[in-house]
């Protein structure tokens, strides 16, 4: 196996575990923490007001419509798992230190200061706050980044000050002073969080498979691996310059038949037994889903919602509830294996996915009730991750080791 690959996340079967009632309190010990906890806090609670507000219990102006919805579940609820994800896979990648401590804590409370601002009068200082974030995460990764020479993943920093660009953008389009659609903005934030669950989709779910699954052969072949992340790059830079809709459309859909090709190659049939594995190979097939939808979406055949949804419920939604789970267990020394809490997780976002996309597409007139049905599943799913985890990201590892 590829040394660095291994060392990805260094998730390994815990040996002898210690009992962990006095453990110490240890939130701030490393990124995942603090992040992955806030993430899932949030994910609860900001889908309940959003329902709320589109169901007109709550009035519009508090939260800018549905352009705050966008906003704080791609920068804000989305953006905190990456930070959570990239501090802790940063440090195995180089063997340096990132952010723990004091400056983690810094870090989560710039976070925070986002969510809050953005639902106050203070829109410059709200505008101020969500951009510092990715770019501070940024530095906050490329320190250690630079110092071990790990150029692999520099690119890394590029997308994180690209997405603070992104947010940029949009906070000058909410205040006037930027003549750029705000449905742009979030279309191209999306397109980087779709490249960087594509990148390590394809790092991580054939070595999870593998490992997990004895017996399998799932295949990362080099030259669909490429192309895959090409599409995407493509698709991205189509949404930039605001290409034509046949445009789009042939992109995307190109791009579904590359990723298609390369879930295959990864034997995801042989995955239904295991939860931890399987719900990364089902987040993945929602990448394919979204990718035809978008392009029947620009071509006016389904609507913009269902596609978009297909993205950040399905595929951002499903990978971020199973990479949490995972790293989380991993990185605090516990098996790796699905309890019923987290398959109750599992399911549940599956579920918030499909009655969104699927029950939006088939019975159209009762719209309001599929984004109602799948808010609750949404929320739930998080809720239970939250109470589940919280005694986990707070305290030390069981097995006695640092992080």
């Amino acid at each position: 196996m590829d040394i660095t690959m291994s060392k990805l996340l260094s998730i390994t079967e815990p040996g002898l575990q210690q009992d962990a009632s006095n453990a110490k309190f240890a939130l701030w010990a490393l990124g995942f923490r603090p992040f992955y906890l806030l993430a899932s806090i949030f994910a609860a609670l900001s889908i309940p007001l959003w329902v709320a507000q589109y169901t007109g219990y709550l009035p519009v102006s508090l939260m800018h419509g549905s352009t705050w919805h966008g906003h704080e579940m791609l920068f804000g609820y989305t953006l905190a798992v990456v930070a959570g994800f990239l501090f802790t896979a940063g440090r195995n990648w180089t063997g340096q230190p990132t952010p723990t401590g004091g400056v983690l804590f810094v870090f989560a409370l710039l976070w925070i200061a986002g969510r809050v601002l953005v639902l106050t009068p203070y829109a410059t200082a709200a505008a101020l706050v969500n951009v510092a974030f990715p770019i501070v995460v940024g530095i906050g990764l490329a320190i250690p980044l630079v110092k071990s020479h790990n150029r692999r993943n520099y690119f890394f920093v590029a997308l994180l000050i690209l997405l603070g660009a992104v947010v940029l953008a949009m906070h000058l389009s909410w205040l006037g002073m930027l003549a750029w659609p705000e449905r742009v903005s979030l279309q191209v934030g999306l397109d980087v969080v779709l490249f960087i669950i594509a990148v390590m989709g394809g790092r991580v779910i054939p070595m999870f498979t593998n490992n997990g699954i004895p017996g399998t052969q799932a295949i990362r072949h080099p030259l669909i691996e490429k192309i895959a992340l090409g599409c995407v790059l493509v698709l991205l830079g189509a949404d930039i310059l605001s290409a034509t809709a046949t445009m789009i459309a042939t992109i995307a859909l190109a791009a579904a038949v590359v990723h298609a090709a390369r879930l295959y190659l990864w034997q995801p049939w042989r995955t239904f037994a295991t939860p931890l594995v399987w719900v990364l190979h089902v987040a993945y097939g929602w990448v394919i889903i979204s990718l035809v939808l978008r392009a029947l979406a620009v071509l006016g055949l389904v609507a913009e919602p269902l596609a978009i949804h297909a993205l950040t419920i399905g595929a951002i939604g499903g990978m971020t509830i199973g990479m949490m789970t995972r790293t989380a267990r991993g990185h605090t020394g516990r098996p790796l294996l699905a309890d019923g809490f987290e398959l109750a997780c599992f399911v549940l976002v599956q579920a918030a996915a499909v009655i969104r996309v699927f029950g939006g597409m088939i019975v159209p007139y009762a719209y309001l009730g599929t984004v109602i049905g799948s808010g609750i599943c949404w929320s739930l799913a998080f809720a239970l991750y939250a109470i589940r985890y919280w005694p986990v990201l707070s305290r030390e590892r069981i097995d006695g080791k640092p992080g």
